[in-house]
């Protein structure tokens, strides 16, 4: 339920002009999801959302700034080198066979290095896709992933 609301979370930011944790409370509200103030204010800070400024002065929530390559780390790499098997794509799914039970761990570190373009994760215990926004997206994390095999 809190990826899915981090997700919604920035889909908001991007559609909205949110100024405050009221108004992102009331958005959030208002999409169905019954939160308090102070999930909220954790979400902001988990999801590491800065205020800029917008043209007319005042100041919005955004995401912070993304390098055109994902940033993974190289305690990823080395857990990805020893977890996964094999990666292959289809369309916009990214598909990562694991070493039995290691597909839960892989694909939330994944997860948390909040690479552009993923829509979505979905894990089970030896396998999990990653949506992505388009096909083209998902050749390239499913090459760069296949670099660390």
């Amino acid at each position: 339920m809190k990826s899915k609301r981090h997700q919604k979370i920035l889909e908001l930011i991007q559609m909205n002009a949110v100024d405050t944790q009221e108004e992102l409370l009331r958005l959030l509200r208002e999409s169905g999801y019954e939160v308090t103030q102070a999930t909220v204010s954790r979400d902001i800070k988990e999801l590491r959302l800065i205020k800029t400024a917008a043209s007319d002065g005042k100041y919005r929530y955004s995401t912070a700034v993304h390098k055109p390559q994902p940033d993974l780390s190289s305690q990823f790499y080395a857990f990805f080198n020893k977890s996964v098997y094999g990666v292959d794509y289809c369309k916009n799914f990214v598909v990562v066979k694991c070493h039995t039970g290691m597909a839960n761990a892989v694909c939330e570190m994944l997860d948390t290095m909040n690479i552009d373009g993923i829509v979505g994760t979905l894990s089970g215990d030896n396998t999990f896709f990653v949506m992505m926004r388009e096909d083209q997206l998902a050749q390239k994390l499913a090459e760069e992933l296949s670099k660390y095999l």
